[in-house]
């Protein structure tokens, strides 16, 4: 049944097919229906706890680890894989709670309250449940009423429904109960139908339902958003590198493992170097830190007004090539206001504005709310005005006529004022003119809604339309105004090499017209009809995107599409949408973003919120995120130089055939006081450039190019080179004992350095002040692992192996931790000089 086109077909056939008369249906015909169609509600389907705590361990690097514990329980060592597997399920704790409380966040948002609707059964009006209804009830509409279900309308007085929600259209649209429509008619033409969630904005009527749940156009679209949602470029980047960094382990290990069996090594201590290896390699806090990089900028996001429900979006934004806009509610106010006006007579124009006028204040069409506020803007007492000039008579307004007439008494004469469409108004007027035309087609090239005013005097009533004749007293333009800061937010996210696309359900000479304003839409540009995406196939669409600025009468389904393309073209796209109609898009885009103030399904789909629905909160979201990314980036090359660090130590030592110059527990400590501390700070680096004048880069690249893989390599080579060459010096000049606690506490010492570095792009010394006030909680992280570090060479020596150092101990590793200091900075010298060249 959902599929019968109920608008093709007269009110009458419809009742048939529906098997139920103008009454309504009795009582026991409901419960059977309800048996048959379901609850008039959209079924919905959480993820349990247990899902989101087992996700956190889905990751290669946790693998490793999990090897790792395997490993070493097999060896007996049960305190070292107790303390491995302690860290990864702490991991795995931080994430799962962070999840759960973003969860309950967005849950906490939702309405709680059962909504009702007034029905005919039995003949008689009762009030039931929403979730109640079945197809064949007859429902009565009134001002401000939801309709309750998709409907087809058997009777209308005067009826506007907002359709906003589901089309896109930001005026009210005119319905009409008697009109039969053809097939292919388009949802935002359906004049004779009212559709499930739209917002009845004015007049009355009665519609027969004909659809309820997931019938419904609403729930239609909810079945689409069943698609899996895309993994966000950071997700993707960082399983690709765990991935290729397993395949490096595996050989390096394989290699080791077979070379020890070559050489007859011990099978115990070449399991242990296995061990030690592994543990080296697998950088455990780089889940945790960028979770915690990630926590902090969403809660920066926060105080922009934009609240995170799935963590790794966050970054999403600074990679986003594309951001795919509606137009209502994000680039404009979301309400009406008149942008120009012709006027002929002023005083019969304020007079028709205000008299042939039903809003009061906010309350009313949002035309005629408008027309209040044009009237109080010119300071004029629009109440005054309708206490002198009482009504005496009104037509409401009539969908076919398309005007609304009052008669009012001016000054013991009835004056009629009329308003309505210009073509409606300049058939009866007696000054018409070529002026006037023109005035019209000029104020409608600009995108404005346009109304007509005009006056006469009568006699008798009641009024005699056919014959009836009327002064035209002026032409209002009306529009959805663009938001304050949007057009400033379009110029920077186009100075980052992001376009803005505006899709909207709109008609296109007010999109393009509001496209100007903020500057989307320029010299040069394409704007799109929605109906036009099919005659594309996708890479055609793909390359006339890249000119488009604006789509507008698009539907669901041609915003689904748009977003699939440029995502199939390897376009990072962020879906900004409100309405039901946007929720497909919403669902599928590398990051939806819904508005606060927008429906229950896009809030529910969204993986960010802004709360105050304005394209510039969006922008200077942006703008985190990729401050966000600089500060991932930053880690990811700390951890990583570090973890490789040790392994170059380890496994130089073991080619070498030398002792191993670290055990396993104190790689575990060296992780703890160093990365485990230090990472922790990374978070709260501040901005070093203006972020927003870079391109955007591909979500690989941002993290692990070309330079972060030299970078790394570099670093841990020299670390790694500097500590082996100390080991061995030590093996000749010392015991063994001492020789391993020098080189363990020189490598952390090391790393403490190798951070302090790492928090700046630019040479440390290039501004030396900054260098040091760049991130202040860097001194809180280290000084803790200085603690650290001095108490297990001091109270505790033998837990980790090591033993108390002596002056000239210390001699050596601030050698070598100079030395790497300057051999760093040598490098990004020679770096900074050679970009300042290019």
């Amino acid at each position: 049944m959902e599929d019968y086109r109920f608008y093709h077909e007269p009110v009458d056939e419809v009742l048939n097919k529906l098997n139920v008369s103008k009454n309504g249906l009795d009582s026991e015909e409901v419960k059977r229906r309800l048996q048959i169609y379901g609850l008039n509600q959209l079924e919905e389907k959480k993820e349990s706890v247990l899902i989101i705590f087992l996700r956190q361990f889905n990751n290669p690097l946790v693998y490793i680890l999990i090897a790792a514990i395997t490993i070493t329980v097999f060896m007996g060592d049960y305190i070292d894989a107790g303390i491995i597997a302690g860290i990864v399920f702490i991991n795995g704790l931080l994430g799962f709670f962070q999840e759960i409380k973003a969860r309950s966040s967005i849950e906490s948002l939702k309405k709680m309250t059962e909504t009702r609707s007034k029905v005919l059964r039995n003949g008689k009006i009762v009030t039931v449940s929403v979730s109640e209804l079945v197809p064949g009830d007859i429902v009565i509409l009134e001002e401000g009423d939801v309709v309750p279900a998709d409907l087809r309308l058997i009777e209308s007085v005067g009826l506007l429904i907002d359709e906003a929600i589901l089309t896109g259209e930001s005026v009210p649209v005119e319905k009409d109960a008697s009109a039969v429509l053809p097939e292919d008619t388009p949802l935002y033409n359906r004049k004779n139908m009212g559709y499930k969630g739209t917002i009845v904005v004015r007049g009355k009527g009665k519609g027969v339902v004909v659809a309820t749940g997931r019938n419904t156009e609403i729930g239609k679209i909810a079945e689409k958003i069943k698609e899996k949602s895309p993994d966000t470029p950071l997700n993707k980047a960082l399983k690709k590198f765990s991935l290729k960094w397993m395949i490096i382990l595996f050989f390096i290990l394989l290699f080791i493992f077979i070379l020890g069996l070559l050489q007859d090594r011990d099978l115990y201590k070449l399991f242990l170097l296995i061990i030690s290896e592994l543990v080296s390699a697998v950088p455990e806090g780089l889940p945790l830190v960028v979770t915690f990089v990630l926590v902090i900028g969403a809660v920066a996001l926060a105080k922009k007004k934009t609240l995170v429900k799935y963590l790794p979006s966050v970054e999403t934004l600074g990679s986003a090539t594309f951001i795919v806009s509606d137009k209502t509610g994000t680039i404009t106010e979301g309400k009406l206001k008149v942008e120009e006006d012709f006027v002929i007579d002023r005083d019969y124009l304020i007079l028709s504005a205000v008299l042939c006028n039903d809003a009061d204040n906010e309350k009313g069409d949002p035309l005629e709310v408008a027309l209040i506020k044009w009237i109080e803007d010119m300071g004029i007492n629009w109440k005054e005005l309708r206490d002198k000039y009482m009504r005496i008579y009104e037509h409401p307004f009539d969908t076919k006529l398309r005007y609304m007439v009052t008669i009012n008494e001016v000054s013991g004469k009835k004056i009629l004022f009329i308003k309505g469409a210009f073509e409606s108004l300049y058939e009866m007027s007696v000054n018409k003119d070529q002026t006037l035309l023109e005035k019209h087609d000029r104020l409608a090239e600009k995108g404005l809604r346009v109304l007509a005013f005009g006056y006469g005097e009568v006699e008798n009533l009641p009024v005699d339309f056919q014959n009836l004749k009327i002064k035209i007293s002026g032409l209002v333009g009306f529009i959805d105004p663009p938001k304050e800061g949007v057009k400033n937010a379009v110029l920077t996210a186009r100075k980052a090499g992001i376009k803005v696309l505006m899709v909207t359900g709109d008609n296109l000479k007010t999109a393009v017209a509001v496209g100007k304003m903020v500057s989307i839409y320029g010299e040069g540009d394409i704007a799109l009809m929605g109906s036009d995406l099919e005659k594309y196939d996708d890479n055609e669409l793909y390359q006339l995107l890249k000119r488009t600025s604006v789509v507008a009468r698009a539907t669901p389904e041609d915003k689904y599409r748009i977003v699939k393309v440029l995502q199939k073209n390897k376009e990072i796209v962020a879906v900004t949408g409100d309405g039901v109609n946007d929720v497909p898009a919403l669902k599928v885009a590398d990051l939806g973003i819904a508005m606060g103030s927008g429906t229950e399904a896009a809030k529910d789909v969204a993986k960010m919120i802004i709360t105050d629905n304005n394209l510039s909160i969006i922008v200077e979201a942006v703008k985190q995120g990729r401050i966000i990314a600089h500060n991932i980036r930053k880690v990811i090359y700390y951890l990583l130089s570090c973890s490789f660090g040790e392994i170059m130590l380890l496994t130089s030592a073991f080619l070498l055939k030398l002792p191993l110059p670290l055990y396993p527990l104190q790689i575990l400590w060296i992780n703890v006081v160093t990365e485990g501390v230090q990472d922790k700070t990374f978070p709260f680096s501040r901005e070093e450039k203006d972020v927003m004048s870079e391109k955007p880069k591909k979500p690989e690249k941002t993290f692990f190019d070309g330079k972060q893989l030299f970078d790394i390599i570099f670093t841990a080579g020299f670390m790694g080179g500097l500590n082996l060459l100390l080991f061995i010096y030590l093996l000749e000049s010392t015991t063994y004992e001492r020789a391993v606690g020098i080189t363990f506490t020189s490598l952390i010492a090391n790393q403490w350095i190798n951070g302090f570095q790492a928090v700046r792009e630019e040479p440390f010394l290039k501004n030396p002040l900054k260098s040091l006030t760049v991130n202040p909680y860097m001194y809180l992280g280290v000084g803790i692992g200085v603690i650290l570090q001095l108490s297990a060479t001091y109270i505790f020596p033998e837990w980790l192996h090591t033993v108390p150092l002596t002056l000239q101990d210390w001699l050596f590793v601030i050698l070598t931790t100079v030395s790497l200091f300057i051999i760093i900075e040598i490098k990004k010298w020679f770096e900074y000089f050679l970009e300042r060249k290019r």
